[in-house]
């Protein structure tokens, strides 16, 4: 398993990338509270919103995940508390004040950028302030 890629698969960087360009400005790999063992794939502090891109066979995907022939108690059992684990993190993040955004890996990449730009337009909207990034890519 230490060949699994822990941060930067390919759809994080497309997705990174995707958003750099548009002018936005955000924390890789971070945890949104400190004091929270958790973190985020993607992280705008100042709006307080985590984006999580996650895998479909580590986090039981309803569409494509399938429980291994291989040990297949074992796979079961640790998927389901994954599946927990991020059940209680966007609930413990959300009561915090945090906006959580839970993305899987078969979405297209535009689709999830224009999700996420729009959830950071929406949370400028609802602060009142002035949204410091460009509308469109330069």
């Amino acid at each position: 398993m230490q060949s699994n890629k822990g941060r930067d698969t390919s759809l994080e960087l497309g997705i990174r990338k995707d958003l750099f360009r548009l002018g936005y400005r955000y924390r890789v790999n971070y945890r949104p509270v400190a004091t929270l063992r958790r973190t985020a794939d993607i992280v705008f502090t100042r709006k307080k919103v985590a984006i999580f891109l996650d895998g479909c066979f580590w986090h039981g995907c309803p569409t494509h995940y399938t429980v291994p022939k291989a040990n297949a108690a074992y796979w079961a059992h640790k998927v389901a508390a994954n599946v927990d684990r991020d059940a209680e993190t966007t609930r413990l993040l959300t009561e915090a004040g945090w906006s959580v955004l839970r993305f899987w890996e078969h979405r297209p990449a535009d689709e999830v950028v224009a999700e996420i730009v729009n959830e950071l337009n929406r949370v400028t909207a609802e602060s009142g302030a002035i949204s410091p990034v460009r509308s469109s890519p330069p």
